[in-house]
């Protein structure tokens, strides 16, 4: 190993320390009751709220994904999806934030996505927390394995070691990590860990962007790539039989650019409706401990994000103007390592491994989240709330232990393939909680006519419609490669408003618990 990789080790290593310290911290309290392990107690700050939500949503992608699509292609698919993502974030904090918070409390006091649906329409049989529980785990296990994955092509390319074993390393410290805290130390990590992400990528934007010669050499640079620098058309590179980009001449090449229609662009901006249905996500906002509060974290959260995905996608750009022919790149998805090129190539060893850490902060901010809250899932919703309604909080907790290690040992699995493309992997996932949760959340919030007859059709329709979409209508391609949130969450909305009309109407009850919620979110709103 040579001395600029034992300092970037010593860099990853420190930080590594510094996070399970935290859930070392947090490890008392998280293991009181449930309600503190999965949700903490509702005790969350406005700025631990909003960066938390934001560093465990974006996840490895942030930083090695949507650099990647804007290195491979230019900036139309990195910066429509940023686009769309920058506002579905807004629109999330600033309409469902504040009713989520109050009605989870109103229905039943719920501690997780299920319980509050299930709560919301007073199921005695638990089929709404059931189905909900089976997608989340079924969601979170696919990413869980692009978290693996990013934490595999890190190591590996650091330290030039075995994919797998790096990955199965990087898998075994979040396992650990998310057994100590619980959801409290994963919070207030995910809060330092949002600093180091937004960090990282200003530092590499900033200094590459000198090192460049200024922006106006890397935009020139892009300008000078057909179709690279445009909103309305990709660059497409010139590959060869195993998909690597062709060089002559020590250039890089490209072939004729490909048009990007304003299907693409609804496509892609579509992500931004993800943001209703992204259980980790939603849960911060049923966790804030006043409601008062969600008015500054909507702003942090969104000049975090706006920030962040400007950042990552000059990132890529910057890479080609700086490392258009280095050879780990040259493939779609080696181009997801120029994040970890430019650190390497401009920074000091020791400052580069505290900026990469920024991969290692958003991956394990990401991947407790998604084991933490498929594993409340299982526990909280399907063994007590269904197999074992006597279940002690000390049974609950420990099945939710072995539940994280399945869930694990299962996103190590999917993750084994070295060629696994995080952005793919994610949007997968994306759409799958988009589809299944979203319009089944804005409905139950602000349509009091939504059945229980018409939740359960919903969710049915978005989770099964992303897999038939993705795996059997859009490889026709055409009108047809439209992403496959888009379809799923317009279907699942629909069959939502027409199963609950021709099926009778809610109960007094539900209705009473929605005015409610709907009249406390207005006075709070106006105070």
């Amino acid at each position: 190993m040579s001395s600029d990789q034992i300092l970037n080790l010593v860099a990853m290593v420190s930080y590594m320390l510094l996070v399970t310290l935290i859930g070392i911290y947090f490890a008392k309290r998280a293991n009181r009751s449930s309600e503190e392990y999965f949700l903490g107690g509702r005790s969350l700050g406005p700025w631990v709220a909003a960066m938390s939500a934001e560093a465990s949503d974006m996840s490895g992608w942030l930083l090695m994904g949507l650099p990647g699509v804007a290195y491979w292609c230019g900036i139309a698919d990195a910066a429509w999806t940023a686009i769309g993502l920058a506002v579905g974030t807004y629109i999330n904090w600033l309409v469902v934030a504040r009713r989520l918070r109050r009605y989870s409390t109103i229905a039943g006091d719920a501690i997780t996505l299920p319980d509050f649906f299930s709560a919301r329409f007073r199921e005695k049989k638990k089929v709404i927390m059931t189905i909900a529980a089976l997608f989340i785990l079924i969601f979170f296990t696919v990413y869980a394995a692009s978290c693996f994955v990013t934490c595999g092509k890190l190591f590996s390319s650091l330290f030039d070691a075995n994919y797998q074993t790096m990955m199965i390393i990087g898998a075994l410290f979040v396992i650990l990590y998310t057994f100590l805290g619980g959801f409290l130390a994963e919070s207030v990590s995910d809060f330092m860990q949002a600093l180091v992400m937004i960090g990282a990528l200003s530092v590499v934007l900033i200094v590459g962007t000198v090192s460049a010669g200024g922006i106006g050499v890397v935009i020139e640079n892009a300008k000078a790539i057909d179709g690279f620098w445009n909103f309305f058309t990709t660059a497409s590179p010139t590959v060869d039989a195993n998909g690597v980009q062709t060089v002559v001449d020590g250039v890089a090449q490209f072939g004729t650019p490909n048009v990007y229609s304003a299907l693409s662009i609804i496509s892609c901006m579509a992500w931004g409706l993800g943001y209703f249905g992204m259980p980790q996500v939603l849960l911060r906002f049923m966790a804030i401990r006043h409601e008062k509060e969600l008015k500054l974290s909507r702003r942090i959260a969104t000049v975090w994000v706006v920030i962040s995905l400007f950042a990552a996608v000059m990132i890529g750009v910057l890479g080609r103007t700086l490392y258009p022919t280095e050879a780990a790149l040259l493939t779609k998805s080696g181009a997801e390592n120029v994040f970890i090129t430019l650190s390497q190539g401009l920074l000091p060893a020791l400052f580069a491994g505290v900026v990469m850490a920024g991969i290692l902060a958003a991956t394990i901010s990401s991947s407790d989240s998604y084991l933490l809250i498929a594993a409340s899932a299982v526990s909280k919703n399907i063994y007590q709330g269904i197999l074992n309604k006597k279940a002690s909080d000390k049974s609950v907790m420990w099945v939710s232990r072995v539940v994280l290690l399945a869930i694990t040992l299962i996103g190590v699995l999917i993750a084994l393939d070295e060629d696994s493309v995080i952005f793919q992997v994610v949007s997968f996932a994306w759409a799958g909680f988009g589809a299944t949760f979203g319009p089944l959340l804005l409905f139950s919030l602000f349509w009091k006519r939504t059945t229980r007859a018409g939740a359960v059709a919903g969710m049915l329709t978005g989770g099964v419609m992303v897999f038939v979409w993705n795996l059997l209508i859009k490889p026709i391609g055409g009108i047809f490669g439209v992403y496959e949130l888009f379809p799923a969450f317009v279907l699942s909305s629909l069959v939502i408003v027409v199963v609950s009309l021709i099926t009778p109407a809610p109960s007094a009850e539900i209705q009473a618990d929605f005015e409610k919620a709907r009249a406390t979110s207005a006075a709070s709103e106006s105070v």
